[in-house]
């Protein structure tokens, strides 16, 4: 019985000390749950498996001993470096191990680096070719999806990993929801790739679209611009203008200045402007 009230008063503490997550900090707290959906994509998903083979079955049988043991599906430890922002490496990244090069001496330390080679894509929905960093699985990958527009729009953040791939696919939405104002040139092909390509826009809401691919701190920055136009203080002259409008409207007096104002005006300021033409005598 105090085991059953000892669990009880645990849960409940646990449920009023919650830890807070990232989005409960500071400015965080501001982030629209548009960006929450990207990060959870980007970073709470698990990427599909690269480097290894998943096993659907929780058990599986040893061969030699016929023992049964569990199925441990531990992903292996990638290094994602800088430069996989540059590029589109289509899932892959840098594997730290061991290597065992002689069998009389110990095992040393290795990495093994993707091949990386320069080669041209197009893009149908942008209407023009890029010249990107990619792996032989990127390849594979966009020649399976028909083309590099439907790779990725397919591909989820957390397996395009790349800023790059992020942005770019950030811009092919924004094309979309445009209507492909890049094709405006030939209205026939404009709408084929519209009618190709705008299926993909059911997933995502405009305001989703404006935060896909933004980094954390991007995000933040954002939402603090956001923050300082919104409070950004009123002069008062336009404050006391617009009530004056306004009452002046009330009265039912229009509020234009006259001619002779106007002109007045207009000379006033001529004589105060230094690099302006003085009248002659």
């Amino acid at each position: 019985m105090a085991t059953s009230r000892i669990q009880a008063t645990a849960r409940q503490l646990s449920k009023t000390f919650k830890r807070k997550s990232r989005f409960d900090i500071g400015i965080a707290a501001e982030l629209p749950a548009a960006y929450k959906k990207f990060w959870h994509e980007w970073k709470v998903l698990k990427p599909a498996a690269v480097h290894f083979i998943p096993q659907d079955s929780k058990w599986k049988r040893d061969e030699l001993t016929g023992e049964t043991l569990p199925v441990q599906n531990v992903p292996i430890p990638l290094k994602y470096p800088p430069e996989i922002n540059e590029g589109i490496w289509g899932g892959e990244a840098i594997v730290k191990g061991f290597q065992k090069r002689d069998l009389k001496k110990r095992r040393v330390p290795h990495y093994w680096v993707p091949v990386l080679k320069r080669t041209v894509v197009k893009s149908e929905v942008l209407n023009t070719h890029l010249s990107v960093t990619v792996t032989d699985r990127t390849i594979k990958l966009i020649n399976d999806h028909y083309g590099f527009d439907h790779y990725l729009l397919k591909t989820p953040a957390c397996d395009l990993v790349s800023m790059l791939a992020l942005k770019l696919k950030k811009q092919i939405l924004i094309e979309l929801m445009n209507g492909c104002p890049r094709h405006a040139y030939d209205p026939v092909k404009q709408k084929e790739i519209y009618e190709e390509y705008k299926t993909y826009l059911s997933s995502y809401t405009p305001e989703e679209v404006e935060w896909y691919g933004l980094t954390w701190y991007e995000a933040l920055s954002k939402v603090a611009k956001m923050k300082e136009a919104a409070n950004k203080p009123v002069p008062l002259k336009n404050v006391y203008r617009k009530n004056l409008v306004e009452k002046l409207k009330a009265a039912g007096i229009e509020a234009k200045p006259s001619a002779d104002e106007i002109s007045s005006t207009t000379s006033w300021l001529s004589k105060m402007n230094p690099f302006g033409k003085k009248d002659e005598a």
